[in-house]
């Protein structure tokens, strides 16, 4: 799908190489559903969570404070996060998919990066998410972007066995 002009994203940052990171754009509500749908079929199975947040984003996401970045390269969608509001502190990471025909590029870590200077920017002090172990691509990815693993933590979703946080 191809992005449209919308006034109420905003650009957070262009690269030379022809992708850019926006924030929400309505006009492009079924690729953040369609991507993730994907990656959840493909690793494991969409869960009510994921149908309910992947269902109505504005809702789960966006009207709690939180925010869903797309990544466009020549303006088509090849990924995304999400961004979802825990506390006046907090966001949990979730949602964050990249086409799988662009993976291998870098483009998921800039998403994480902007992900988390958004989340700067938010003033909040910490980011979470939960992950499998089975994922090891995405756990070094975490790492590498300073998350550490957590112990003690309440399984949100069937499938995580992990949960990491990066204090901001």
């Amino acid at each position: 799908m191809n992005a449209q002009a919308n006034s109420a994203r905003q650009v957070l940052h262009r690269y030379d190489d022809g992708l850019t990171l926006i924030t929400f754009d309505p006009a492009l509500r079924d690729e953040f559903k369609r991507l993730n749908v994907a990656w959840l079929e493909r690793h494991f199975t969409v869960e009510p969570i994921d149908e309910r947040v992947l269902g109505n984003p504005e809702q789960e996401i966006l009207n709690a404070g939180g925010e869903i970045i797309f990544a466009l390269l020549d303006d088509q969608v090849i990924g995304t996060v999400g961004l979802k509001a825990e506390s006046a502190d907090e966001f949990e990471l979730t949602k964050m998919a990249v086409d799988e025909r662009f993976q291998g590029r870098g483009y998921g870590q800039r998403l994480l990066e902007t992900a988390l200077q958004f989340a700067r920017q938010r003033g909040k002090r910490r980011v979470v998410l939960y992950t499998q172990t089975v994922l090891k691509p995405a756990i070094t990815l975490y790492r590498k972007n300073g998350f550490v693993e957590l112990r003690d933590f309440d399984r949100k979703y069937a499938r995580c066995d992990m949960k990491m946080e990066k204090q901001l």
